[in-house]
């Protein structure tokens, strides 16, 4: 039996400058909508097309200096590309939806980002 390889660590960048990130989860909502009929079987018959949704929900640290500003992102490029090699994902025209901070005794102090891509382009 052969090994497999997995994606392990990635990086991500914002308009060509390297963030450090703690975490990154990414969404997408396809827009696909249950139709739901009055017929004899008593089920739904199919699904409508609908828009669809990428939210990315980032957890970065807090820099002392040179912090993005994270408030005024707008159409931005996000690209994640994992550190040993492998396909980049590209997010674009993103935005910034909310910002929070975290602050722990026994840790560094984290921003808890919440945004949103019109595109994804898997290159």
């Amino acid at each position: 039996m052969a090994l497999t390889e997995y994606q392990g660590c990635i990086v991500m960048e914002v308009d060509g400058q390297e963030i450090d990130i703690e975490s990154l989860d990414v969404s997408e909502k396809t827009g696909r909508k249950l139709v739901k009929t009055m017929n004899k079987t008593g089920r739904p018959r199919g699904y409508s097309k609908g828009i669809s949704e990428i939210t990315i929900k980032v957890s970065a640290v807090i820099p002392v200096t040179g912090d993005l500003d994270w408030v005024s992102i707008v159409g931005a490029k996000i690209t994640v590309y994992p550190v040993g090699g492998g396909a980049r994902t590209s997010y674009l025209d993103c935005f910034t939806l909310e910002i929070g901070k975290k602050y722990k005794v026994d840790g560094e102090a984290m921003q808890e980002l919440s945004m949103s891509a019109l595109r994804k382009v898997v290159e």
